[in-house]
């Protein structure tokens, strides 16, 4: 058997990396049309892998060049492949019909011209992007269409991955979905790639359903795990007002086993590449399917993670005497979460552009992410802003001139936080327990203010040295 997956990106990369070390006599191979992208798989250096993720390297150097390979060229994949995993961006679109709200799905279209015009044989075409519900009708209409008398099955088997511990969760997983149409024909593809993943998951994790099920089954999953964070969020605020702490309540609340503890952490807010897309498609098509009420419910968790970002930002600028102007703001922290170098939709990038309103000099670091990528997310923003005539954020858009005159990214921490007023934690990475906080003091503009918006840092020790401490929740 030969798999072809399309897209070298933060799904395809580990996904396929996982199923060519479990599949030693299966030939998988990655294609993208980004020759830098391809390059960093292929480099030697293992540090240079595009994807930062806990034992990616491991797994990557196990089958490189054994049975997984990378290439830019996609047509030969197409070719080759058996079966074709589409793994392409899905972007919230920024123009038309449904901006700001639906999924963005040329890069899928464009995959599935490309299938159809490359096949030499019949094949089985697997949704592995997060797609709305249907999708998979309009892959099989363009298929069909081109088809040149070959056979294609398409299903629907949408990741479950969480950043950070993504090859943890693909060699022992939860489930694994697969969706496909109800016919002899769709549910032989169906059994095809469950027999790929039985290699290592036990049969009983491997859910098979109708193709319209696993496609909103991914939307749902990310809408349950959003809904539980901006709901401990919503508490969390509730807590600064009456003297009650979050955790306490995470804990208690938690301790119900009808609730359970995941998704309980109170924090500045949810990050990533799923919640806030996936939701926004969610709420796109309940009112598409004229279900107002549905969709304003599903709308508020979008809302009250936008507010908890706000609120967090308006926190630092109160605490500073109502304003920022000219003073360093240190973050500690880019990436939406610890173990990765993601910052899709990270709180930071949000918080960073509330005080950059007020032109505060904000001074970053992170121990994964470059500054490239930080200035990339900044300038994106202020282009969203531009075209969309205005945001839910707050001000005018800024120029890349002012963004780098305001902006400084370090590659290292101490420099970061010498000088500054006030320090915000961002992303909960554990090497930032471990500083000395006595030299970090001394260095600082007194009163030296830390927001820590992960609540990770010892707040009372902090407080013994001298640090004026506020926390999420508490």
């Amino acid at each position: 058997m030969k798999i072809t997956c399309i897209g070298a990106g933060y799904v395809g990369g580990p996904t396929m990396a996982v199923i060519a070390a479990k599949c030693p006599d299966i030939e998988v191979t990655i294609v993208d049309i980004n020759p830098k992208r391809i390059a960093e798989w292929n480099d030697e250096d293992l540090s240079k892998l595009p994807v930062y993720e806990p034992g990616l390297a491991e797994v990557v150097k196990e089958a490189r060049n054994r049975n997984l390979f990378f290439s830019t060229d996609v047509n030969k994949g197409i070719r080759n492949a058996d079966i074709i995993f589409i793994s392409v961006n899905t972007p919230t679109k920024t123009y038309g019909i449904g901006k700001n709200m639906a999924a963005d799905l040329k890069f899928v279209e464009l995959c599935a011209r490309q299938i159809a015009n490359n096949a030499e044989g019949n094949k089985i075409v697997v949704e592995k992007s997060t797609l709305p519900v249907r999708t998979a009708e309009s892959i099989k209409t363009i298929l069909s269409n081109n088809s040149n008398g070959l056979k294609f099955q398409v299903l629907s088997n949408p990741e479950f991955l969480a950043e950070g511990t993504a090859i943890q969760d693909l060699f022992n997983p939860d489930r694994v979905l697969i969706g496909g149409d109800m016919t002899p024909e769709g549910l032989e593809a169906i059994e095809t790639l469950t027999a790929v993943y039985a290699r290592w998951v036990p049969r009983e994790r491997i859910l098979q359903t109708n193709v319209w099920s696993s496609e909103l089954s991914k939307l749902t999953a990310n809408a349950f795990l959003a809904q539980r964070i901006s709901s401990i969020n919503s508490i969390s605020a509730l807590c600064e007002r009456t003297g009650a702490d979050v955790d306490e309540i995470a804990r208690a609340i938690g301790a119900d086993s009808r609730i359970g503890h995941k998704f309980l952490k109170a924090s500045v807010g949810y990050g990533g590449s799923c919640f806030q897309k996936d939701l926004l498609n969610l709420v796109y098509l309940c009112r598409h399917f004229n279900l107002p009420e549905v969709a304003d419910y599903w709308e508020q968790v979008i809302k009250m993670n936008d507010y908890q970002k706000r609120r967090f930002s308006q926190q630092i600028i109160d605490s500073l005497f109502n304003t920022v102007s000219g003073k360093k703001i240190a973050f500690l922290g880019w990436a939406f979460k610890k173990d990765t170098n993601d910052t899709r939709e990270s709180a930071a990038i949000y918080v960073a552009d509330d005080l950059m309103q007020d032109r505060a000099q904000i001074h970053i670091y992170d121990p994964k992410v470059s500054a490239e990528r930080v200035y990339e997310d900044l300038e994106y923003l202020q282009s969203h802003r531009r075209n969309s005539g205005g945001c839910e954020c707050m001000g005018e858009p800024l120029s890349k001139e002012e963004i780098h005159s305001l902006v400084t990214v370090h590659t290292e921490p101490y420099e970061t936080l010498k000088d500054a007023h006030a320090i915000a934690v961002l992303t909960e990475w554990d090497e930032f327990c471990t500083y000395d906080w006595n030299k970090i003091y001394q260095d600082m503009y007194k009163p030296a203010f830390v927001f820590d918006g992960r609540n990770i840092l010892n707040a009372k020790q902090l407080r013994g040295i001298g640090f004026e401490v506020k926390r999420i929740g508490k």
